[in-house]
């Protein structure tokens, strides 16, 4: 089984395995204990986007632990 890449606790952002600093919020606090994704592509249409609290376009875990 393939390692899950890490997850920002703070935006729920799908990062790359070798990323010091969220690109989206700065944090540093990731996990890789996450589930479901959605691929936000015009945040500004989206109602999950709204709901998620989501702006920037980008990959985003549904559930992080």
């Amino acid at each position: 089984m393939a390692k899950k890449r890490p997850t920002c606790r703070d935006c729920h952002r799908v990062l790359e395995a070798d990323t010091d600093a969220c690109p989206g919020c700065g944090s540093t606090s990731f996990t890789e204990d996450w589930a479901g994704y959605v691929v936000i592509v015009h945040p500004e249409e989206s109602d999950i986007a709204q709901e998620m609290q989501v702006t920037e376009p980008g990959t985003y875990a549904l559930k992080v632990r």
